[in-house]
C-alpha cells in the first residue's frame, strides 16, 4: 500500500566542519513531522527546519540512510547529497576497525551500545561520579538515574562498554575505589577529541574561517566564576611576596613549586603547566607538621583568577581548621558555607544524596555529596565549586574533602555570589587541549623538600 503524501522534504547534506556528521534540512508545510522522527532517531536541532547527526562512532552515513528509508517508507521526499550517497554504499566509517573475527554487524553492535552509553550520559540520564586511569585506558564509575543501577565503565568513544552493573552507587563507589583509588578523580573524564568534535558538530554549522579575523573586543567585566583564569604563576608569587610566613621549596623538577605556611600544617603545591580542566593546584592542612591530612583542596588550572585570589587571601590568614576533625559534617558548618549563595538568590535544590545550590543562569554552582561528608576518610569529593556548561563538564572546578573550611567556603561562595573579574575573549580558533595524563595529589613531605628559599 502507498504511503499517503506528506508535504515535506528532506534533503540530506555532509556537515560543512565534521568530516562523518550528516545534516538535515527540512523544507515543506508539514516538515515539523520528518523534524520529530530525525530527533527521536537522535538527531539534533541546530537551527530551524536543520538537524545534525553526529556521532562518536563515525558511523552516521549507515544511520543516515536507515533514516531515510523510514522517511520515504512515511512519504515524505528524501534528496540524498551525492558525497553521501557514496558513503552510504561504502561503508567506508568501520573498515579501519574490521577485525578476523568480527563481523560489521558486530562492530556496529558494539559501537552501537557505546554510542548509546555517550548519549545517556549527554543526556544525563547516565550520572558519572568518578573516573580513572587503567593502564592508559579511561575507566569511570556511574549509576543511572531511572533505574538506580550503578556500572563500571571502560574504555573511550566507540570502545566504551560496560565492565560490571552493582545494584547501588555505594557499592560500585566501593569496588571503583578499591581498584582504581591511585588515579581516581570526580566527576567525568575530560571529553575527548571525538566527543568535543560531535558537540561542535552539534552547536554549530559555521565554516571555519580562511582568513584571520580582525581582532576582537576588549576585556569585558564579567561574573568572577567567568572571569579569565589570568597568570596562576604571577598570583603566588605576589602571594609569597605579601606574606613572608610562607616559604617557597624549590625541587629537582621546575615543573612544580611547593609553598609551606611556617606552621608547617598549611602546604601548596602548583603544577605549572597542567593541561586544560586539570589539577594545577592543591592546598592540604594538617593539625600538626606530622599528622595525617585534616582536608585538602584542587583546582583546575582553568579556575578564575578572582576565585584563585580569595582562596589565597583566606590562607594568608592562617585558618584552616575551623571545621571540626573527626566526626562527620553537620548542617550547621554547611549552612554557615552557603550562606552568601541563599542570600544572593542562588537555587537550593536536594536530590537524594546530593545538595545543590546553582545561580540564576544556571552556569555556576556547588554541590554537596552527603554521602561523601559522612566518610571523612575517603577519597570522594565532598564539596564541589564550578562554572560552566554543567557540573558534569565544568569549564573549571574546585573540589574539597569534607573538612574543609566553613569560613574558606563561605569566603569562595561570597565571590562567586557578588564577585567580579575581567574576561577577554579567545582570538577566533583558538582552542584548548586536555589531555588524559594524571598528576599528582599528595602534598610534599619535607624529606622530599631538599632546598628552601625563603621570601621577605
Amino acid at each position: 500500500m502507498t504511503p499517503p503524501s506528506i508535504d515535506a522534504h528532506v534533503r540530506l547534506d555532509p556537515h560543512p566542519t565534521h568530516p562523518s556528521a550528516v545534516m538535515a534540512t527540512l523544507t515543506g508545510t508539514q516538515a515539523h513531522i520528518p523534524h520529530v522522527g530525525l530527533e527521536a532517531a537522535n538527531w539534533d536541532a541546530v537551527a530551524e527546519n536543520t538537524l545534525v547527526l553526529a556521532r562518536i562512532d563515525h558511523d552516521e552515513p549507515h544511520w543516515a540512510a536507515k533514516a531515510v528509508r523510514e522517511l520515504i517508507a512515511e512519504g515524505i521526499t528524501v534528496e540524498i547529497a551525492p558525497w553521501l550517497r557514496e558513503a552510504i554504499d561504502v561503508d567506508w566509517a568501520l573498515a579501519t576497525d574490521s577485525k578476523p573475527w568480527s563481523t560489521l554487524a558486530q562492530l556496529r553492535e558494539i559501537f552501537a551500545e557505546a554510542q548509546t552509553i555517550f548519549d545517556d550520559i549527554r543526556h544525563g540520564r547516565l550520572l558519572i561520579h568518578a573516573h580513572a586511569l587503567d593502564s592508559g585506558t579511561t575507566v569511570a564509575v556511574g549509576t543511572y538515574l531511572d533505574s538506580g543501577k550503578s556500572v563500571h565503565l571502560h574504555g573511550e568513544d566507540r570502545r566504551r562498554q560496560v565492565e560490571h552493573i552493582f545494584d547501588s552507587p555505594a557499592q560500585a563507589l566501593v569496588a571503583f575505589e578499591r581498584l582504581h583509588g591511585d588515579t581516581m578523580r570526580p566527576g567525568p573524564a575530560p571529553m575527548t577529541d571525538t566527543e568535543r568534535a560531535a558537540a561542535e558538530a552539534r552547536t554549530s554549522l559555521s565554516a571555519p574561517p580562511t582568513e584571520p579575523e580582525p581582532p576582537g573586543p576588549g576585556p569585558e567585566t564579567v561574573p568572577a566564576y567567568a572571569a579569565d583564569p589570568g597568570d596562576h604563576d604571577a598570583l603566588l608569587d605576589e602571594f609569597l611576596d605579601a606574606h613572608g610566613e610562607w616559604s617557597k621549596w624549590r625541587t629537582w623538577s621546575d615543573e612544580i613549586t611547593h609553598a609551606i605556611h611556617e606552621s608547617q600544617t598549611l602546604r601548596i603545591e602548583r603544577i605549572h603547566d597542567a593541561p586544560a580542566h586539570e589539577t594545577a593546584w592543591t592546598i592540604a592542612a594538617y593539625e600538626t607538621p606530622v599528622s595525617d591530612r585534616t582536608w585538602h583542596l584542587t583546582a583546575t588550572s582553568t579556575t578564575p583568577a578572582p576565585v584563585l585570589q580569595e582562596l589565597l587571601h583566606h590562607l594568608a590568614d592562617g585558618d584552616g581548621l575551623d571545621t571540626a576533625v573527626g566526626g562527620a559534617v553537620d548542617e550547621k558548618s554547611v549552612t554557615a558555607a552557603t550562606k552568601p549563595l541563599l542570600e544572593a538568590g542562588w537555587t537550593h535544590t536536594v536530590d537524594g544524596r546530593w545538595i545543590r545550590w546553582t545561580n540564576p543562569s544556571k552556569d555556576a554552582g556547588v554541590l554537596f555529596d552527603a554521602f561523601a561528608a559522612q566518610k571523612p576518610n575517603s577519597a570522594l569529593t565532598t564539596w564541589t565549586i564550578w562554572a560552566g556548561p554543567s557540573v558534569d563538564h565544568p569549564t573549571w572546578a574546585l573540589h574539597t574533602s569534607p573538612h574543609a573550611p566553613a569560613s574558606m567556603l563561605a569566603g569562595l561562595a561570597t565571590e562567586l555570589a557578588h564577585g567580579t573579574g575581567t574576561r577577554r575573549p579567545l582570538h577566533p580558533g583558538t582552542t584548548q587541549r586536555c589531555t588524559r595524563t594524571p598528576v599528582a595529589t599528595t602534598p610534599p613531605v619535607r624529606s622530599s623538600l631538599p632546598v628552601q628559599t625563603r621570601k621577605r
